[in-house]
């Protein structure tokens, strides 16, 4: 089967099961419960769409929902896959492609990430501006999808100005501080060693984690306009005289969750 093909058939199910959306957003670690904003919600399991894999890491539960949110139709993925876990990167994209090839238009991504930025802290949010691709790795690598976007596509503008802007006014109405930085995308799954993390510094990174660039530049490449948004769980590793541990990720994302979901149903409500 051509991985077009592939792509359509999730796509195809998704819109039987679900129906249509205008905004799609990834739900990162610990930041599941925000689809409890939708109205009128309907979800399905990672396992019943063709070709999705399963999802293995604590805090990612493997569901798509859809439902109604300020008048807007949106998708949530309540989990994400990544590299780490063994998926190939056309697995990994897979979700945003099919999304894509439904109409999606504006794609939301958020995750949780450690701060590279010494005055950044735990339980800030960052807008992301641009990103750094340490894994060696690219979605696009192989034969060009041509029904999706163009072989060399342009990433000097990966996340949308008009949605970065929309962001930040509506974390200025909210009261909401919102920093801004450079996301740098590490493999996985062990944390960095404070050497990488001064590298990643010197390098202008301002945050570290393992995920959203690959679904970045798929989105990008198949047209998509992107925003992204880090909750910054952890101070990366070398900056304190502390162990890193997923246990942290998760309690910093439930400690902010609140905060997250005010940005982005503000975000949501101007698209």
């Amino acid at each position: 089967m051509r991985e077009i093909e592939r792509i359509d058939k999730a796509a195809a199910y998704i819109r039987e099961a679900l129906g249509e959306a205008d905004i799609a957003v990834v739900l990162g670690s610990g930041l599941g419960d925000y689809v409890e904003a939708l109205q009128d919600a309907r979800m399905i399991p990672y396992s019943e769409i063709p070709g999705f894999p399963a999802s293995t890491v604590a805090g990612h539960a493997g569901e798509l929902w859809a439902g109604t949110l300020h008048g807007k139709r949106v998708l949530m993925m309540r989990g994400r896959f990544h590299s780490y876990e063994g998926h190939p990167l056309s697995d990994v994209v897979l979700p945003i492609r099919a999304m894509a090839r439904m109409g999606v238009k504006d794609l939301i991504l958020t995750n949780a990430a450690g701060a590279v930025n010494v005055d950044f802290a735990p339980g800030d949010l960052m807008l992301i501006t641009d990103f750094i691709n340490f894994s060696g790795k690219n979605p696009l690598t192989g034969p060009n999808i041509d029904e999706l976007g163009p072989r060399f596509p342009d990433m000097s503008r990966a996340y949308d100005k008009r949605l970065r802007a929309i962001a930040a006014e509506a974390a200025a109405e909210c009261g909401i501080t919102l920093r801004e930085g450079v996301y740098a995308w590490f493999n996985g799954p062990t944390y960095e060693t404070p050497a990488e993390i001064r590298m990643a510094r010197v390098l202008g990174a301002d945050a570290v984690g393992m995920s959203t660039v690959p679904e970045t530049i798929a989105a990008v490449h198949a047209g998509m306009r992107v925003l992204g948004v880090s909750c910054l769980t952890n101070m990366a590793a070398g900056i304190l005289d502390a162990p890193l541990s997923h246990q942290e990720v998760m309690e910093t994302g439930e400690r902010v969750r609140g905060t997250f979901r005010t940005l982005l149903d503000g975000v949501i409500e101007k698209l």
